[in-house]
């Protein structure tokens, strides 16, 4: 007996959700419409089911979870049966965290379980995506087809996230050392002169007071300042932690210059690849998008989005209808899932747009990596440029009146 969580609509159109114990999911789907109610979605607590379980594995990296599926469905493919083939990949797998996942899914599955069932069991491997879509591929008699999708899609999204890091990552750590650098300067050089012009009295100029400032509260109130500086993160932690303050925050995000598109690309680009991927999986578009709204759990816009695109398709609308009235995806998106859904091709046309994306964004990264090494150099360059004119334009003037008075 496992307990079911459920959303499902009664026949005036109001929506409720709850949980109801079960034998399996069937018995709860019947339950669920001998009451009349139109199920909009349901899943069993994992808590309740790993608990009794006994024991859960961990998270396992992608590049593990792509060859993972690629060698099984090519052993599924070479006519081996499907505990044998989850066997060797078990015994064979470089990941701890994979073998003790495929170890026990192995057990369930040689007991009798569906594979989809087995795997929902381990939560931090294997994620609603993977669910959902394996269940399709059971269900339809083609699940080496559906491990191809899944593996192209894990890669996919593996290789677009190495590209972001890898366009970062320079630039991240020039911009650390020459932080480093201005540290230096502010916090060991400009001291130093202080001091000179201290024992001379001259008035200095506001820039050569201001970089003294600044250099008096690094060198003597440091403490202070980090503590502040900490005080402030964990205060907006706490704020983000609220789903006010994720609202905030993303659309903070969404409004930088430059940078917000690029971030709202990549979330328009994984809405399109995965919910693609889905559909051609043979997930209904209901069902898919249910698994969306997990996926997006970490983005309370994007999650808001696809809960009300799931409630007006289960009322009836048509899917870009739903993310239209939602007018949060460009136009471009609407128009093209409007025109897929007339033509009876919205997976090809969900492909065309998640392709476009991608493009978007690896120019995004090739020109961010151009400009961006300029920009800095130009910027530290500047910088460094104006604490070396702050500590000069006193000795300039202290030389001047020196000349004054030796004449």
């Amino acid at each position: 007996m496992g307990r079911f969580n459920y959303t499902v609509q009664d026949n005036r159109g109001e929506t409720t959700s709850g949980g109801l114990e079960a034998h399996d999911e069937n018995e709860a789907i019947a339950a669920l419409q001998g009451k009349g109610y139109f199920i909009l979605s349901i899943s069993e607590d994992r808590a309740v089911h790993v608990g009794s379980a006994g024991k859960t594995a961990g998270r396992v990296g992608a590049r593990d979870l792509v060859f993972f599926a690629e060698q099984l469905a090519t052993l599924l493919n070479g006519g081996v049966p499907l505990v044998r083939a989850l066997s060797l990949l078990g015994e064979h797998s470089s990941s701890k965290g994979l073998r003790v996942a495929l170890g026990m899914v192995t057990k369930d599955v040689a007991g009798g379980m569906a594979l989809y069932k087995a795997l929902e069991r381990h939560p931090k491997t294997f994620d609603n995506l993977w669910v959902s879509l394996v269940q399709a591929g059971e269900m339809g008699g083609q699940l080496p087809k559906v491990l191809k999708q899944i593996a192209a899609y894990l890669a996919a999204q593996a290789d677009l996230k190495a590209k972001v890091i890898t366009a970062l990552a320079y630039p991240g750590v020039l911009a650390c050392m020459s932080c480093g650098v201005l540290a230096f300067f502010i916090i060991r050089i400009v001291p130093v002169f202080a001091d000179i012009f201290s024992s001379f009295q001259v008035k200095l100029p506001p820039l050569t007071v201001a970089i003294i400032i600044i250099s008096n509260l690094l060198v003597h109130h440091l403490a202070v300042l980090v503590f502040v500086g900490v005080a402030l993160w964990f205060a907006w932690s706490a704020y983000t932690a609220t789903e006010s303050g994720q609202v905030t925050k993303w659309n903070i995000v969404f409004s930088v210059p430059f940078f917000g598109a690029f971030v709202k690309n990549m979330m328009v680009e994984r809405l399109l690849t995965t919910l693609s991927t889905l559909i051609e999986s043979g997930v209904s578009i209901l069902n898919a998008i249910s698994v969306l709204e997990g996926v997006f759990g970490a983005n309370v816009i994007f999650e808001r989005l696809l809960h009300s695109v799931k409630n007006d398709v289960a009322s009836g609308k048509s899917i870009s209808a739903a993310f239209r009235r939602t007018g949060v995806l460009p136009p471009l998106v609407t128009e093209m899932m409007f025109m897929g859904e007339e033509s009876g091709k919205l997976p090809d046309m969900l492909v065309t747009l998640s392709a476009f994306y991608r493009e978007q964004i690896d120019q995004f990264t090739r020109r961010f990596t151009s400009i961006i090494d300029p920009i800095l150099v130009v910027g530290i360059g500047g910088l460094v440029g104006v604490i070396v004119l702050a500590v000069f334009l006193p000795i300039f003037k202290l030389s001047s009146i020196g000349s004054a008075g030796g004449r």
